[in-house]
């Protein structure tokens, strides 16, 4: 009999034996160029740090929900990888650099499909996967390529892919990226974004894989995003 391969994290046990809930995974997307430097990429870390609190106050969304950070700001790194909200440490961001978002969006679907292939591996159950793109600006690196696999794995239904720009944003090439369309933030209401975020993935975790959940629409009279 083949034997199944299990994940183990850094402690050498095996978090999916010790917590074998469906998993709800997000990765956080975040334009760390040199254009967010000062105020922004203040509200955006306190926003993390918000999105972490509101998140691990849910008893469900604290066992299923996984949140993974990339960011690209000159180069692209993977932050924080996978992990349930007691495991996240909000990273503490700086800003730097040009915006190689193509690269970004590439990096994000392949650490979707790795952990996708992981969740088979060990016989746990999944929602569709989010990306969530955060920008206040336009990519400086070849960026159709990723458009195009943005398209393939939504028409696959692969993951789900969310753009939003901060002020400054080119909402004209995020709008050719994204399959939905693109939302703008309110001035810099990161806060209020990642309380929809952590109440939106909460509201995920309380269903079953695959069925349709109604979320708050955050360009409604008192959201923080417009269109």
């Amino acid at each position: 009999m083949d034997q199944i391969p299990i994940t183990m994290d850094s402690f050498g046990t095996n978090d999916f034996a010790e917590n074998p809930e469906p998993r709800v995974p997000c990765i956080l997307l975040l334009d760390v160029s040199q254009s967010m430097r000062g105020e922004p990429i203040r509200e955006l870390n306190a926003g993390l740090v918000s999105y972490k609190d509101e998140v691990s106050a849910d008893a469900l969304a604290l066992k299923r929900v996984e949140v993974c950070v990339v960011t690209f700001g000159g180069v692209v790194e993977e932050r924080v990888a996978f992990t349930t909200p007691a495991g996240f440490t909000p990273p503490a961001l700086d800003a730097s650099g040009d915006t190689p978002m193509g690269s970004a969006i590439d990096q994000a679907i392949d650490l979707i499909d790795k952990r996708k292939a992981e969740y088979k591996a060990n016989g746990i159950a999944y929602f569709r996967p989010w990306i969530f793109m955060v920008t206040d600006g336009g990519p400086t690196d070849e960026w159709r390529t990723a458009a195009a696999r943005v398209k393939e794995g939504e028409s696959k239904k692969a993951f789900a892919f969310f753009g939003v720009g901060v002020e400054g944003a080119n909402m004209d090439v995020l709008s050719q990226i994204c399959v939905r369309e693109p939302l703008k933030l309110q001035g810099l209401r990161f806060r209020d974004l990642f309380k929809w975020l952590s109440t939106s993935q909460a509201s995920v975790s309380r269903s079953a894989p695959g069925d349709d959940v109604a979320l708050t629409n955050p360009t409604g009279p008192t959201g923080w995003a417009s269109v």
